[in-house]
C-alpha cells in the first residue's frame, strides 16, 4: 500500500488475562496470576518499547456473576487490581508511555477523582489520563447501597456535571501558585488559589483541591460512550474517544459524526482523537492465524458465551431460546445501550444464530477483530486511517503472554517503515505526545469567576 504522512495513535487496553474469554487458557505455560505486579509491568514495558501512546487499564467496581456455576468458574475476572494504584506503580517502571485509568462518575465523587488523577499526573510527570465512564451493571449498584442502578440518562446527566466539577477543581490552583519562598515564609500565593463554590443538581463542592494544578493542566480526558448522551459528553469534554466498531464502514460513520459534534461545540476536531478498540492476532501465515483463532474459540465454553451475551444485552434471560435460531426481539435495558444496539444490529445484519452471535460477541463485544499476517494487519490499520475511520487504535490483547509482543515486534516496524507511526516519543507530557493543547486555567481565562477560600482571606491581607 502507498504511504501517508498521517501518524497513527496506539493504545493498549489491558483486560484481565486477555480480552478473549479463552485467552487465560491459551498457550502451554501456567495461567497468569493477575495479582502479580510483574504481569502488568511487562505489558506496560512492551507497549512502551513499541512507542505506544497509552497503557489503558479498564475497571469495574464489582464482580458480574454470570449465571451458572460452570460459566462463572470459566472467567478470569477474579483478578482486577484498583487501576490508579496500579498505574502509580507502573509509572516507576516506565518512562514515557501515558497511563490511563477508568473511574466511574456513577459511584465516585468529583473531589476524590480530581485529587486522585491530579496526584497521578504529578507522580508521572504529566502522563495521566482519566477514562470517564458511567457504571452500567446492577452489581456495582449493589456494592454502593442501591437496589438498582441509576437510570441511563440520569447517569449521563450526573457525568456531565461530574466532569465539569473535576476540571474546575484541577484549575483551582493557578500555574505558579506554589512559590515556596523560604525567605518570605510563603509556600504559596493566596491570590492564585480559587474556591470552586459549585452548587449544582448533583454536587455541591467548595474546593479548592488540596493538590496543585496537574502538569498537563488537565490530565487527558477519555470517554467511551456511544449512546446519544455518551456522544454528547465526549464531544464536549473528551480529548480521546475510545469506541467499539465492528466494521470500517460503521467506524467511518461514527468518526464523521463525532468530529461534527466536536465542531458544533466550538472545539477543534483535530484536538479530539478517535481510536476504535481492536483484537488482533498476528501469525506468519494465514493458515496459522486461522488455526489459532479456532484454538482460542475452542477454549470458550458455550455456557460462558451465552452468559456473556445475556450480560452484554443487559442481563436478559435467553434460557429456552433455540441456540440455532435467530436472536429474539430484544429491547434496550438500563445497561450500556450502545453495545446493546451494536450487538442487536450485528445479529440482524449478518443473520446470525444465537450461538454464532454469542461466540462472536464473547470474543470482541462490538469491536473489530482480525487474524492475519503482519503485512495484512498493517494494511488494515492504514486503510482505516486513510478512509477516515480512526485516528489510531486501542489494541486489546487476546491473551497476555505474547499477543502484544507480536504486534509490537512484527506490525509496528512495518507502520514505521511506511511513515505511519513514530519511531520515538517526543519529550513532554501525554498531551504533547498526542498533539493536544494544554488547557487554559478557567480562573485565569475569566477573572470574574474569582473565588478564594474564606479561611485564606486573612493570609492574603497579611501579605499585601
Amino acid at each position: 500500500m502507498t504511504t501517508t504522512s498521517r501518524q497513527m495513535i496506539f493504545a493498549t487496553f489491558i483486560h484481565n488475562a486477555g480480552a478473549h474469554p479463552g485467552g487465560w487458557r491459551f498457550g502451554e505455560g501456567p495461567a497468569q496470576d493477575l495479582h502479580e505486579f510483574a504481569v502488568y509491568a511487562r505489558l506496560a514495558q512492551t507497549a512502551e518499547r513499541g512507542k505506544f501512546h497509552c497503557y489503558f487499564s479498564g475497571d469495574a467496581q464489582g464482580y458480574h456473576h454470570i449465571s451458572g456455576s460452570g460459566a462463572f468458574s470459566a472467567t478470569d475476572n477474579a483478578g482486577k487490581l484498583e487501576p490508579t494504584t496500579l498505574l502509580a506503580a507502573l509509572s516507576q517502571v516506565t518512562q514515557s508511555i501515558g497511563l490511563v485509568s477508568t473511574a466511574s462518575t456513577t459511584y465516585n465523587e468529583p473531589y476524590a477523582i480530581a485529587r486522585r488523577f491530579a496526584s497521578l499526573d504529578h507522580l508521572t510527570a504529566g502522563r495521566a489520563g482519566w477514562n470517564v465512564v458511567t457504571s452500567a451493571t446492577e452489581n456495582e449498584a449493589h456494592n454502593f447501597g442501591r437496589d438498582l442502578n441509576m437510570d441511563h440518562d440520569q447517569r449521563y446527566e450526573r457525568a456531565e456535571e461530574f466532569v465539569d466539577v473535576v476540571r474546575g477543581l484541577w484549575d483551582s490552583w493557578e500555574d505558579g501558585s506554589m512559590i515556596r519562598d523560604k525567605a518570605a515564609g510563603r509556600y504559596f500565593e493566596p491570590a492564585k488559589v480559587h474556591a470552586l463554590n459549585h452548587k449544582g443538581r448533583h454536587f455541591t463542592v467548595s474546593g479548592p483541591l488540596n493538590v496543585g494544578r496537574p502538569p498537563q493542566g488537565h490530565p487527558v480526558v477519555v470517554q467511551a460512550g456511544g449512546s446519544e448522551p455518551g456522544r454528547a459528553l465526549a464531544a464536549r469534554t473528551a480529548d480521546l474517544v475510545f469506541t467499539a466498531q465492528p466494521s470500517m464502514e460503521k467506524a467511518q460513520a461514527f468518526y464523521a459524526d463525532m468530529k461534527a459534534r466536536v465542531r458544533a461545540f466550538g472545539r477543534n476536531p483535530d484536538h479530539v482523537k478517535i481510536i476504535p478498540s481492536m483484537q488482533i492476532l498476528v501469525r506468519p501465515t494465514e493458515a496459522e492465524a486461522k488455526r489459532d483463532t479456532q484454538a482460542l474459540l475452542d477454549l470458550i465454553p458455550l455456557e460462558l458465551a451465552i452468559g456473556k451475551l445475556e450480560m452484554l444485552l443487559g442481563d436478559i434471560d435467553l434460557s429456552g431460546v433455540p441456540l440455532d435460531g435467530p436472536l429474539p426481539e430484544v429491547g434496550l435495558t438500563n445497561a450500556g445501550q450502545w453495545v446493546q444496539q451494536q450487538i442487536i444490529a450485528m445479529a440482524r445484519d449478518e443473520n446470525l444464530t444465537v450461538e454464532q452471535l454469542a461466540r462472536r460477541v464473547s470474543v470482541s463485544r462490538a469491536s473489530f477483530a482480525m487474524a492475519g499476517t503482519p503485512e495484512q494487519v498493517a494494511d488494515m490499520f492504514q486503510q482505516w486511517v486513510e478512509a477516515g475511520a480512526a485516528d489510531g487504535f486501542s489494541i486489546s490483547p487476546n491473551y497476555l503472554d505474547g499477543n502484544l509482543d507480536d504486534i509490537v515486534d512484527q506490525v509496528i516496524p512495518i507502520l514505521q517503515e511506511r511513515g505511519l507511526f513514530r519511531t520515538d516519543y517526543v519529550d513532554g507530557t501525554l498531551r504533547d505526545n498526542l498533539g493536544l493543547p494544554r488547557p487554559e486555567n478557567m480562573f485565569v481565562a475569566d477573572p470574574a469567576l474569582g473565588g478564594e477560600p474564606d479561611i485564606w482571606k486573612p493570609l492574603r491581607a497579611a501579605v499585601q
